[in-house]
Parts: structure tokens; sequence; C-alpha cells
């Protein structure tokens, strides 16, 4: 039965589409914004607890804290550029229905397909993409692909390389003359005996169990603002 409904329901016209699509398209947009000002009201609390850090030469916690900043801000600029490419889409199918007008139905888009398939890689908007890519591909606007999810580990190395002298970054322009001088002083920590460090690590705990708390759980509200 259900069957025969659907053959016998009327489709939607191009310009029904693309307001649907659109009007999904705008919510999705609404979502990464919150999501931004989520991630950066919670970085005002991280930079407040590095400065903490550093004023009581807790220099682990402090370089564990800017390396969470550097991530949060990786994932912003992530967002942004997500925001931008939904957009987009949004812009071409608009063009695509203007064309639709003159021919009667909706042709492919090779942009709309590459941005999709871009969009499907992005963990923040992957499912929703995944169902657009469904319904484009049913209406004829892009054709069926296969997600390559390989493009991300691409360039793994050279991101590494990159987050020390970020982290070293954030460090100085967040805790100012304090922090100037972590980085180097981590470096000579990890250059310690393993004897020497656990004393020190040993040391750390039976002070400062309520500091380590505090940095899990910053941690933690940040893992969630992020995802």
């Amino acid at each position: 039965m259900e069957k025969v409904m659907n053959m016998i329901k009327p489709k939607p016209n191009p310009q029904q589409l693309l307001r649907d699509w659109q009007r999904r398209l705008r919510q999705e947009c609404r979502n990464i914004e919150r999501q931004i000002r989520d991630i950066q009201r919670e970085e005002k609390n991280v930079q407040k607890a590095i400065k903490d850090a550093a004023k009581r030469n807790d220099m682990v916690s402090a370089k564990s804290l800017a390396m969470e900043i550097v991530r949060s801000r990786r994932t912003v600029n992530r967002l942004y550029e997500n925001k931008a490419q939904l957009n987009s889409i949004s812009m071409h199918l608009g063009e695509s229905v203007a064309i639709a007008r003159t021919v009667g139905h909706l042709s492919k888009s090779a942009e709309v397909m590459k941005l999709v398939n871009n969009l499907m890689k992005a963990p923040e908007v992957a499912v929703t993409m995944q169902e657009f890519s469904k319904e484009m591909t049913k209406a004829g606007v892009i054709e069926e692909s296969v997600n390559d999810a390989l493009d991300n580990a691409l360039d793994s190395e050279d991101i590494e390389e990159e987050t020390e002298e970020e982290v070293d970054k954030v460090l100085t322009a967040i805790a100012g003359e304090t922090a100037a001088q972590l980085p180097e002083a981590v470096r000579k920590e990890k250059m310690k005996q393993p004897a020497q460090a656990a004393a020190q690590e040993e040391e750390a705990i039976a002070e400062g169990v309520d500091d380590e708390e505090e940095l899990e759980e910053i941690r933690a509200r940040l893992a969630k603002v992020r995802s």
C-alpha cells in the first residue's frame, strides 16, 4: 500500500525542493554558529585556568590547557569553513532552480556535488550531508558517490609539527611574561631522569589533587562543545 501511495503521490517541484533544502541548510548554519559560541565561551574559562597554572608554575597543566585551546580554535576554523560551504551549496541550488524553470527539471551540478562530498568528511555535519546527498542524488542534482575519508589523515604529520609552535604562542599570549618561559621549561622537564620526574609527579598529586580534577573537568567541557 505504501508503494502505491508513493507512486501516486505527486513529486515536489524544483521550487519546493529548493525551499526545503535551503531551510535545512540555514538551520545547520545556525547550529554551527551556536557551537562556535559555546566553544569560544568555554575558551575564556580555559584562559583563566592557564593564567592560574602559570602563576603557580604548573607548567604541565598550563601546556596541556594550551593544547586544548589550539584544538578548539582549529575546530572553530573548521566550523567556519563548513558554514561557508553550506552557504555556497544554497547559492548554487538557487542557480540550479533558475535553470530548472527553463528546462523543466533540476540539472546536475558538479559544484554542489563537490561541496557535499567535502562536507560529508566533516564530523560536525557528516550525518546531515549524507541525508542531503541521498535526496539530491534522487532529485538528479548530484551523482551518487562514495565518500573517501582517507583525505583527513594526509597532513597529520605536518599538523603535529605545527602544534608545538601554536601551543607556545598561546601560552605566551595568554599568560604573558610568566608563560614566556614555559615552552623551554617544559622541554627541560621532559629531559629529566624518570625517577626525578616520578618524584615530582607524586609531590604534585599530594599537593594538587583538586587542580588535576579541575583540569580534567575543563578538558571534558571542551570536548563536549567541540563534538
